[in-house]
């Protein structure tokens, strides 16, 4: 799945090499239909709505076991957890002052400030915002709406993140108010699921498939065109390429093809989603968003102290962290020289591809580290092989293993909506929230793919299925790394013991090699 101009959905032979080996050799859609008959619920395949959430709920009492968000899929304190750590935990950032667009007015938010007014609250670093201007306007299969919302989330005395507003489009209006958690309940909770939906949204194409599986394949290609397999870079990348362009082909060929699974469970469907990618790597940098620590720092929740309980930054940067620690102990032994970097040619051919722009049928990445077009010193080389061994690891499994947990309960984070999105603030009710539900097949097409694709792949992270570096220096650096990822598995474990809401989700135990599904 090139991220220049191939069409995803095609399907081409791929080489040997990068074929699903042995028992891992699987096809999604004899997998789907197994699971579906697994846990009996082939009956419920029809067009027919959920009439409550208890009819919803009968789903769970067969093989598919209930998503822990079932119970408080409601409350305001999880929609807050699911921006630090949900399945899309990449885009809460500290809100320094409220956008003129964002209609939020002082004594409209005071009552959710404990006693600070929106001044203080301000000043204090105690309020945050996501804004997703990126949607606005997307094309959306078969007419449906999208909003693209402004969230606003104070820091609490208990060091909680609450929703304190909501505003569904970007431009303010007497049609696009802003809600608030003392509006009405089921239309507070409506404006929380709109949100939610476009949140989905940007999640599955930007934060999943575009930023992990599609850039990645252009960067495996490259790799392939212009190291050798003796090349040291090859040897060090290899194991976490591990399959992915087999999943790229095999899975996406069915889930994202004309009339397929996100034509059928995405509001945006796969033009919209196509839309909405080229969009998002316009604006991905190698160099911010990239590199782990430098995108908390530019959205300026990069310090515990600001904004604390942010599992997803804290596991994250100690996993990239670690990485780098790796990459180094490996690339500093073959580039001892600034020379060796400059000269080498693969190298350089390798970094050229990378950024040359994707209609001309480069990879097109922005920010990638070097001077005068080059690589000049062995640290530019080790953050750009950081940078894509952490997206093969720590970005696909943040994004990816969780989705059953998020989506496999429709209402906590619809990928599809139904109902018009509503633009005042009257009272609604629980019928409602239903009507804003996909029906029954849908639903049940949302909970087998998700769980599907939540299933864990390759091994752990450091566990390499393949190794290719032998070289005593190279075996010390690799040792050492899952010296490392043990500490932080601990760490993480016993973080999780007492949390009220574990994230396990990037415990390097569980965390793989590569993007393998």
């Amino acid at each position: 799945m090139r991220v220049s101009g191939h069409d995803p959905t095609k399907s081409w032979k791929l080489p040997h090499d990068e074929k699903f080996k042995g028992d891992y050799k699987w096809d999604i859609i004899k997998t789907k239909g197994s699971l579906l008959l697994t846990t009996s619920l082939i009956n419920l395949a029809s067009k027919d709505k959920w009439e409550s959430l208890e009819d919803l709920k009968t789903v769970y009492k067969f093989s598919l076991e209930e998503p822990k968000c079932v119970q408080y899929w409601t409350d305001d304190k999880w929609f807050g957890l699911q921006r630090v750590q949900g399945a899309n935990p990449v885009l809460i950032t500290l809100c320094t002052e409220i956008p003129s667009k964002f209609g939020v007015e002082p004594e409209m938010v005071k009552p959710f400030l404990e006693g600070l007014t929106l001044e203080k609250a301000l000043l204090q670093k105690r309020l945050f915002i996501v804004d997703l201007k990126i949607l606005k306007d997307v094309a959306c299969k078969d007419a449906r709406m999208l909003t693209a919302p402004i969230a606003l989330f104070f820091l609490n005395d208990r060091k909680e993140l609450m929703p304190i507003a909501i505003q569904l489009f970007q431009d303010k209006g007497p049609d696009n108010p802003v809600f608030l958690p003392s509006d009405p309940e089921y239309t507070w909770l409506l404006a929380k699921i709109f949100y939610n939906n476009a949140d989905a949204t940007y999640h599955q194409s930007c934060t999943h498939l575009g930023f992990t599986h599609l850039l990645m394949e252009g960067v495996v290609v490259c790799t392939h065109r212009n190291l050798s397999p003796s090349h040291p870079l090859f040897k060090l990348m290899a194991p976490h390429f591990l399959y992915l362009l087999a999943i790229n082909a095999r899975g996406l060929e069915k889930l994202i093809s004309e009339n397929g699974w996100v034509d059928t469970t995405m509001t945006v469907g796969r033009c919209g989603m196509f839309q909405l990618i080229k969009r998002g790597l316009k604006q991905w940098h190698v160099d911010v968003n990239g590199i782990i620590p430098n995108d908390f720092r530019a959205r300026n929740v990069d310090d515990p102290a600001i904004l604390p309980n942010y599992p997803y930054r804290d596991d994250s940067t100690a996993i990239y962290k670690a990485v780098r620690n790796y990459v180094t102990r490996v690339l500093q032994f073959y580039y001892d020289k600034p020379e060796k970097v400059i000269n080498d040619v693969e190298l350089q051919n390798w970094r050229e591809e990378l950024v040359l722009s994707r209609n001309e049928g480069g990879i097109g990445l922005v920010g990638v580290p070097g001077e005068n077009e080059k690589f000049t010193m062995v640290e530019q080389v080790i953050d750009m092989v950081t940078v894509i061994i952490a997206i093969c690891s720590i970005g696909h499994a943040a994004a990816n293993f969780l989705q059953y947990e998020e989506y496999g309960f429709p209402p906590n984070y619809p990928g599809i909506v139904y109902s018009e999105v509503p633009k005042d603030k009257g009272p609604h009710t629980l019928e409602d929230v239903l009507k804003t539900l996909p029906d029954k097949e849908t639903s049940l097409d949302i909970m087998v793919i998700t769980k599907l694709l939540s299933r864990l792949g390759t091994k752990p992270l450091g566990d390499f299925e393949v190794k290719y570096l032998y070289h005593p220096v190279c075996l010390k650096a690799a040792e050492k790394f899952c010296a490392e990822l043990k500490d932080i598995s601990t760490r993480i474990q016993v973080r999780n013991e007492s949390a009220e809401f574990p994230y396990p989700w990037l415990d390097p135990k569980i965390v793989p090699n590569s993007i393998s599904i």
